[in-house]
């Protein structure tokens, strides 16, 4: 039975769709480029933001990225006091519950550590984290299996013991990777079918369904 639990970020703790598509889109504004749907910027969530932004646009030139991230991160800053992401529902009291019982809560995203501990904190759940690792903590982001070593490693524990949650296919390929357990989540940012064609072990259609899979 798993007792620790790696959990992805955006869809699948917090509801961040909004803030991302907003700041995706007025990045694209200011750089000069045409602007992505939501529905394809969406498709890029769970990957790195230098990834996210070749996925859209793979004939950007590589010197051209540092200013598109810096962009980003301005109308990222600009924006999050005023699109303020929320947890979905029966998120914390989840964590708090299965917490009590000895169950380990860990964070592993694609998103910067910074921004990620201070969502979570904000949030009201960092009490329950034990570890956070973000896109700058790896060399090899999802769906590469070195978040969860990593995070395997840190915590001692086997891949055995760990049920990696996610709401994207990468997260899903990113535990199998590294013969975890996994879990997808269908209220994020894919759909069932998605997560069933990934490999997922279980998929859940609410945060609370979790407790009953350990």
């Amino acid at each position: 039975m798993p007792k620790l639990i790696i959990l992805d970020f955006d869809g699948t703790l917090a509801d961040t769709r909004e803030i991302i598509v907003r700041t995706n889109q007025e990045a694209q504004q200011r750089m000069g480029y045409p602007i992505t749907d939501e529905a394809g910027i969406v498709a890029t969530v769970g990957l790195p933001l230098r990834e996210c932004i070749l996925t859209m646009y793979p004939e950007l030139p590589h010197e051209a990225i540092p200013e598109w991230i810096k962009t980003y991160r301005e109308v990222f800053n600009e924006l999050k006091g005023t699109i303020v992401p929320k947890l979905f529902p029966h998120v914390k009291e989840t964590m708090e519950a299965l917490a009590a019982k000895g169950y380990k809560f860990t964070v592993a995203s694609s998103r910067g550590t910074e921004s990620l501990t201070d969502f979570l904190r904000e949030m009201g759940i960092a009490p329950y984290i034990s570890y956070v690792l973000g896109a700058d903590d790896v060399k090899l982001a999802k769906p590469h299996p070195e978040p969860v070593l990593k995070t395997l490693e840190a915590m001692s524990f086997k891949a055995s013991d760990a049920l990696v949650v996610g709401d994207m296919p990468v997260d899903i390929q990113m535990g199998l990777g590294a013969w975890a357990w996994t879990c997808g989540v269908t209220y994020g940012n894919s759909n069932r079918e998605a997560l069933v064609a990934a490999g997922a072990h279980h998929v859940v259609d609410d945060f609370g369904e979790i407790a009953s899979l350990i």
